[in-house]
């Protein structure tokens, strides 16, 4: 059974684009033995989402399992940084995080789910506090998933638990949106808005590498 269960660890992370081994060696190291857990929590919500055929289903398993374990705490408390963008090892390791932390998470979970990186942008937005009537902002940022080029984006958010589309989220205003591949000055998903190099925003740059270091590929 362990050597079952190993192989099973081993096709998933092979499929998914994570070094498990890896992964679980810097969590631990990280944040103690005890955060081992959170990890293979987490690697049992990749597995299953895999299997869900409903883009929906993944959407929602993944903005569950980050709003629900996922303790909203500022950059200044949590990290003692004015300004830090966890990766997801350092977010469930941590149990603590900021908006840019649980959008970055979710992001990464649906792409080891098999969500399709031209399916998913990470979205700077000016947030409404208080309701789309509030004359009070704040810089915050989500996830919105693109199921067709030309499709509205559903909103993945820590604020909101529901996923709602773009439409229905009055109260955040886009400033950019950026993934993997590039960044765009606005939120279409299809060709009006023409994207540039990602280098240009040094903090996800940073945060790549640092994935990459941590196990993910």
């Amino acid at each position: 059974m362990l050597l079952t269960a190993a192989t099973l660890l081993l096709s998933l992370a092979q499929a998914t684009g994570f070094d498990a081994d890896k992964l679980l060696n810097a969590i631990t190291q990280r944040f103690g033995a005890t955060s081992a857990q959170k990890l293979r929590d987490w690697q049992t919500l990749v597995a299953e989402t895999r299997d869900i055929a409903s883009p929906e289903q993944k959407l929602h398993k993944a903005n569950e399992f980050f709003n629900r374990r996922i303790q909203f705490t500022e950059d200044t408390e949590a990290w003692r940084q004015s300004d830090y963008w966890a990766t997801p090892m350092e977010t469930l390791g941590h149990g603590k995080g900021d908006c840019e932390d649980f959008a970055i998470a979710k992001y990464f979970t649906l792409l080891a789910s098999g969500v399709e990186m031209s399916q998913l942008r990470l979205i700077y937005v000016k947030a409404k506090i208080g309701g789309a009537a509030s004359n009070i902002t704040q810089a915050h940022m989500v996830l919105a998933y693109y199921s067709s080029a030309d499709a509205e984006p559903q909103i993945l958010d820590n604020l909101v638990g529901d996923i709602l589309p773009a439409s229905r989220r009055q109260d955040l205003s886009p400033v950019f949106s950026f993934n993997s591949q590039g960044i765009w000055a606005g939120t279409t998903a299809g060709g009006s808005n023409k994207s540039t190099g990602t280098n240009r925003l040094s903090r996800w740059q940073e945060l790549l590498t640092r994935a990459r270091a941590e196990g993910f590929e």
